[in-house]
């Protein structure tokens, strides 16, 4: 197993395959962004599964494929297999914003993805157009609904309230999610480059005791997913909320997981500059034990946590090159 200097063990990998969007939501790109890398200095997928095989054999039972959206990247379904192949992999799961779920859905599950998390921060096309500068709503509806037909295991609504913009829409959202038995999953906003830091926050604590007391939320004892979600759910069982709070509560004591760019750079915190680049010894011909001692040394240097609150202009580089 990969453990770092402070005893945590690392399990989970969340890999990007593009740091490109079809959207630009407010807290994730710049309008007008162009610092894009370009196509050839992306990981070819089979670099990409060939890493992700390392981490495997190394203990590392859950991957996510993120962004940018992940579902602009041709073969991605063949990339998900690649992985699923590999012994001891227990989990694949897909970050996406759902415009291109309509296209792929039903290929990816037969990959062998078998969770989605779907970001999705309103259900009024006005406000979505706002965040995300595109009129997707009825897109990215359609991409749900074919998800749903898919029959992935479980379906997750990622929602970031930003205050004055869609924090008074949870109640639809909620409303939403028991209709189609989705859980919804509630982001504190993070100072991730200009955009990020330019968003008043909205700590999720309020936001977590007024929705108890709507829905009669109790905490939820058991595991779903290898994330940093704490879950409550309602009296009757029909509705499981899940809270990601880095920055009135945050997880780093307990965080398994370290992030691999479109780029290949190995990133160790999201709130840290500790980055390992992985593409250079890929491209000079690596074996695959050296692969492996890289990734060792690589997560014996992941910081103990980040600093968001106490330095909260620190990170300039934009969620969508760090990978979701």
């Amino acid at each position: 197993m990969l453990t770092d200097a402070f005893g945590r063990t690392v399990d989970y990998l969340r890999i990007s395959v593009t740091d490109r969007c079809d959207l630009r939501c407010t807290y994730c790109l710049p309008k007008g962004f162009k610092g894009f890398a370009v196509p050839k200095d992306w990981l070819t997928l089979e670099e990409t599964a060939r890493i992700a095989a390392a981490f495997a054999r190394l203990g590392t039972k859950r991957f996510r494929l993120t962004g940018g959206e992940p579902l602009l990247r041709k073969g991605l379904a063949d990339l998900a297999a690649e992985i699923n192949r590999q012994p001891g992999v227990e989990d694949i799961s897909l970050t996406t914003n759902g415009t291109q779920l309509g296209k792929h859905a039903h290929e990816l599950r037969q990959a062998g993805v078998r969770r989605l998390n779907i970001s999705l921060d309103s259900l009024r096309s006005d406000c979505v157009k706002d965040i995300t500068g595109t009129d997707c709503l009825p897109q990215v509806l359609a991409g749900i609904k074919t998800a749903k037909e898919a029959g992935f295991e479980r379906i997750k609504i990622n929602m970031v309230p930003l205050k004055g913009v869609n924090d008074t829409d949870l109640d639809d959202m909620v409303a939403f999610c028991i209709e189609n038995g989705f859980i919804l999953n509630l982001i504190e906003a993070m100072p991730m480059g200009a955009t990020g830091q330019a968003h008043a926050k909205v700590s999720l604590q309020p936001v977590l005791a007024q929705l108890q007391q709507k829905f009669n939320l109790t905490p939820f004892e058991g595991k779903i997913g290898g994330g940093p979600a704490r879950y409550w759910q309602s009296g009757s069982g029909d509705f499981t909320l899940g809270l990601i709070t880095p920055m009135s509560q945050h997880f780093c004591a307990t965080c398994n997981r370290v992030r691999l760019s479109a780029t290949g750079n190995l990133h160790l915190c999201l709130g840290q500059e500790d980055k390992v680049p992985l593409r250079p010894l890929l491209r000079e011909g690596c074996t695959d034990a050296e692969l492996e001692q890289a990734i060792r040394d690589a997560v014996r240097q992941k910081p103990e946590r980040h600093e968001f609150v106490e330095n909260p202009k620190k990170i300039i580089r934009v969620m969508a090159l760090t990978g979701g």
